[in-house]
């Protein structure tokens, strides 16, 4: 098509798509039969830099921008939309879009939407995006609307982010509301109460609804007189306002009394305006009255420390002097009499800190401020004459002067070695259990209760004795019961009916008549009428271990008792999934007794939200066999949640069959909190870094855009050099000196060097570009057509080029006779002094599942291999010889542009293949060139 169209004049990758697309065989027609208003409309929205997207004439055929283009994503819709019907390519929206689309073209009117949900193919999947967007008429000659221009902006991460706001500020409200300080939030200049906790309520003895969305002083006026000048003043000037013990007076409780409170007042900002206030009450009224003279915040600390169930001790001055430690610190952890340290250097008092980090990790907190926090940290302290292990979560805590000098610091300890050596021995049970199933053979099976067929497990035909594939029957199996121990199955089905397991071991007589023990493991699922419908269960040969099972038993016991005592949530299930055990812990976390849990599943603790992925994980885990590791969250007794992580692993048998699965439930709510404020920071740098790699992708198609032009500008100058010259030349030796002849010479030399290079840019900006038809292919004949073109070559330099037999490929056909063209040229080219080339082809199939580097591992690769004793090079340039205008000899030894095997690699590239290269200085290069067929 001819492409000098001033409509139709740079516009980026869409406007040289829309350039070298042939019209003529669409619904619009040639370019030549275009209306005017299409052509203007076109030259604007091709050079727009916001995105644009147009639907022409009755058919809506499609038409859009390289702003646009991003939002079609990949593996979708770009680039065959271009020209296309709208209702062809736009199947997920159309039934919305139509009607938008009609009413514009019947109208006349725009039409505008914000942020509307609107889900589109691409990236190789339907995505819900969102859209603000205006649809508007094109007016053609006739003074009609002949088209609808769609000027766009994907909203969808705009969207999002509000979204998570919203819930940021539900569980911000949440969390209020749950917390034992009185808080509410104040609106406005005049103070309207937006939110108050339970807390803020029972203080000032108000429903929530006398106080909700009405200036808070109309609900409490005996305090406006105390407390509004203070409110005031933070909402105007935006500096908090801290004090304790202010007293307020308040009718609640049918009397008029006044109560002493410590406040926080501090400015609510949104956008960077101040919007209102949030007030944090906690009511001291009592602890006020009780104190009178006393020196009443240092007689309240040391009544928090002496009596906490946290072990704490303070520690002054330099040395580290020993003011006080509380009751728990002196029992449980330092096990010394208050006269044994008191007044002492802690350092002095235990001696064996001085070996540990303990000195260093004072120096930090007393010197630098630092407040040091770790969990589960190791420490020996001698306890009488012995150093016993502890492990701690601690905190130390610099302690200052009202001049802001450090005085001495604050220690609080938990002694958490219970809570730890316990879990080393869960995650040693845990490696029990997972060698125990690794050990055992285990065959499953399930039975349908009411047709009586059953599906088994190819263990279950070895462990009877059948024959592999053996086709049998549940009274197969049954009827291989020893007699005398058939009351036993009986019972146990009985005993199953009742309480849904299914559980026994007996005696079996196999095929071969010989006598085995079997123990039988199963569930019944019944229907709602507790009819039962189904039996789940596992089989496993116990003849040769049934001493060993005694003791696999009682570790399980010891297992399950161990369990009982830890904090964590552990549970077990069967190898198909189903839960079947839960420690105490969790019954006691969630307040639900095991009759709870069992009539309505363990889903019940954790939160809606999060049930649906919770499922879906799981149950690939149990399909995979892939540990299971999920974040979510567990209602406890008192109705709130909490973050938990959640984790299990599979236990195998010596086959890798999973047997069964061991779990536990971890909280986390404190790091989750964490980790959501990085999440906001991660989330600002991912946009960032998406911005940046967008404009790295419109800089790159910038670049081939100008090489490709300047390649076709270069060449009408040098044609005109060229013809010049020739004319020169042409003139007889009386006008021409003998320099001007040498001048011509170096001129003409150039000039060819010049259309040589830009060839090559043109080939290379081809293969990047061009379109990719393939097509079945005789691979013998292109290698004859492309030995022909060198025969003059070939014939001065004695060369011989080996092939045969090439067979036929799926290639793009005149891509795959350049990349052979420049491999063979090369070899030509690189050859040694007084050594007659020798080049050979060959043209095999290979599997993808051998090649390391294979993308497509189950596909079938035709590997061309091409080889030469040429000069070779050291294979530190093998990925060097690869990049455009990369030269490994200097021209006067070899001509060349340097940008040939640029060109092939693309080539490869285009076939989704790949090409490795081994050479030896002076020894020959090999190629080898792999294409997936993927036909």
């Amino acid at each position: 098509m001819n492409s000098n169209y001033d409509f139709l004049a740079n516009g980026g990758e869409m406007g040289q798509l829309t350039r070298s697309k042939d019209w003529s065989k669409t619904e619009v027609g040639a370019v030549e039969s275009w209306p005017q208003s299409l052509r203007t409309t076109l030259g604007i929205l091709l050079n727009s830099k916001f995105p644009m997207f147009l639907f022409w004439g009755p058919e809506h055929i499609c038409f859009y921008n390289d702003a646009y283009r991003p939002s079609l994503g990949k593996d979708g819709k770009h680039p065959d939309i271009l020209g296309a019907k709208g209702a062809d390519f736009w199947p997920e929206i159309w039934d919305f879009i139509k009607p938008l689309i009609d009413q514009v073209m019947a109208e006349g009117k725009p039409t505008w939407h914000e942020d509307q949900l609107l889900p589109i193919y691409r990236n190789g999947q339907i995505e819900n995006a969102h859209w603000t967007f205006s649809y508007s008429p094109v007016i053609d000659e006739n003074g009609k609307p002949a088209g609808v221009l769609v000027i766009c902006n994907e909203t969808t991460d705009k969207v999002l982010t509000r979204r998570k706001l919203e819930d940021s500020e539900k569980r911000f409200k949440n969390i209020v509301k749950q917390i034992p300080l009185g808080v509410v939030i104040l609106k406005g200049s005049e103070l309207v109460a937006d939110m108050a906790n339970e807390t803020y309520l029972h203080i000032i003895d108000r429903e929530e609804s006398e106080i909700l969305h009405r200036p808070i002083f109309e609900a409490i006026p005996e305090a406006k007189e105390t407390v509004y000048p203070l409110l005031k003043n933070v909402y105007e000037t935006g500096i908090p306002y801290y004090t304790d013990e202010l007293p307020v007076t308040l009718n609640r409780y049918g009397k008029e009394e006044q109560g002493y409170f410590n406040l926080v007042f501090y400015p609510l900002k949104e956008e960077n305006e101040i919007a209102g206030v949030i007030a944090v009450v906690y009511e001291v009224t009592s602890e006020a009255r009780e104190r009178h003279l006393l020196t009443e915040s240092a007689n309240a600390f040391k009544n928090i420390v002496t009596e906490s169930p946290i072990a704490m001790a303070i520690f002054r001055g330099k040395d580290y002097i020993i003011e006080m430690a509380n009751k728990t610190m002196m029992r449980d952890v330092w096990q010394k009499e208050e006269k044994e340290f008191l007044g002492k250097p802690v350092l002095e008092v235990f001696p064996e800190l001085l070996n540990q980090k303990y000195p260093e990790l004072l120096r930090e907190v007393f010197y630098n401020g630092k407040t040091i926090r770790e969990n589960e940290s190791l420490a020996y302290y001698d306890i009488k004459g012995r150093l016993k292990k502890f492990y701690l979560d601690y905190e130390y805590t610099p302690l200052y002067e009202k001049n802001g000098e450090t005085s001495g610091i604050m220690c609080t300890v938990n002694d958490v070695s219970s809570r730890v050596k316990a879990r080393k021995k869960v995650e040693t049970a845990e490696e029990r259990v997972r060698l125990a199933a690794e050990i055992g053979e285990i065959a499953m099976w399930d039975l349908n209760l009411i047709k009586k067929k059953i599906i088994y497990s190819n263990s279950l035909l070895h462990i009877f004795g059948f024959e592999k594939d053996t086709k049998i029957t549940h009274k197969d199996i049954r009827d291989r019961i020893l007699p005398e121990d058939d009351h036993i199955v009986k019972n146990a089905f009985s005993e199953a009916l009742k309480n849904g397991i299914y559980k026994y071991e007996a005696r079996i007589i196999k095929v071969d008549n010989s006598v085995s023990w079997i123990k039988v493991h199963g569930k019944i699922f019944f229907d709602e009428y507790h009819n039962p419908l189904k039996m789940i269960g596992t089989l496993m040969d116990v003849t040769e271990d049934k001493n060993i099972q005694d003791v696999l038993i009682k570790n399980e016991q010891k297992f399950k008792l161990l369990a009982d005592s830890m904090p964590q949530l552990i549970w077990t299930s069967d190898a198909l999934g189903n839960l079947n055990y839960f420690n105490e812990t969790l019954y006691n976390f969630s307040g639900l007794s095991r009759e709870n849990i069992e009539k309505d599943g363990w889903l019940q603790i954790v939160h809606p939200d999060d049930r649906e992925e919770n499922v879906k994980l799981w149950m690939e885990s149990v399909k995979t066999g892939r540990d299971f590791l999920f974040i979510h969250r567990f209602k406890r007794y008192d109705g709130t949640y909490r973050w938990q992580l959640s984790r299990a692993i599979a236990q195998l048998d010596e086959a890798g069959k999973i047997q069964m699965w061991v779990g536990s439930s971890t909280d986390i709510e404190e790091q989750k909190n964490f980790t959501n404020q990085l999440e906001d920071q991660i989330f600002e740098r991912t946009t960032q870094l998406e911005l940046k790699n967008r404009d790295l992708v419109n800089m790159n198609i910038e670049l081939q855009s100008f090489a490709y032009i300047s390649s076709h500008d270069l060449q009408e100058p040098l044609r005109k050099i060229q013809t010049f010259a020739s004319r020169l030349s042409d003139l007889d030796d009386q006008n021409m000196s003998a320099s001007a002849k040498t001048y011509l010479s170096r001129i003409e030399i150039s000039a060819k060097k010049m259309q040589t290079l830009i060839q090559d840019l043109l080939t290379y900006s081809r293969a990047n570009s061009a379109d990719r038809v393939f097509t079945v292919v005789k691979v013998d004949e292109i290698a004859e057509e492309v030995i022909s073109d060198f025969s003059d070559r070939i014939e001065e330099k004695k060369a011989t080029i080996e092939y045969k037999n090439l067979g036929e490929a799926t290639l793009i056909q005149f891509q795959f006779r350049q990349l052979l063209h420049n491999l063979i040229e090369n070899a030509l080219k690189f050859t040694r002094k007084d050594v007659a080339p020798k080049i050979k082809i060959s043209f095999t199939e290979v599997n993808g599942s051998s090649l390391p580097d294979a993308q497509y591992k189950d596909k079938i690769y035709h590997h061309l291999k091409v080889s030469d004793n040429g000069i070779g090079f050291d294979l530190v340039y093998k990925e060097k010889i690869f990049e455009v205008f990369q030269r490994l000899n200097t021209e006067s030894e070899f001509k060349g542009t340097g940008i040939g095997l640029a060109i092939v690699k693309k080539i490869v590239e285009n076939h989704k293949g790949f090409i490795t290269v081994t050479s030896e200085k002076d020894k020959g290069s090999v190629f080898n060139i792999y294409i997936p067929d993927l036909t």
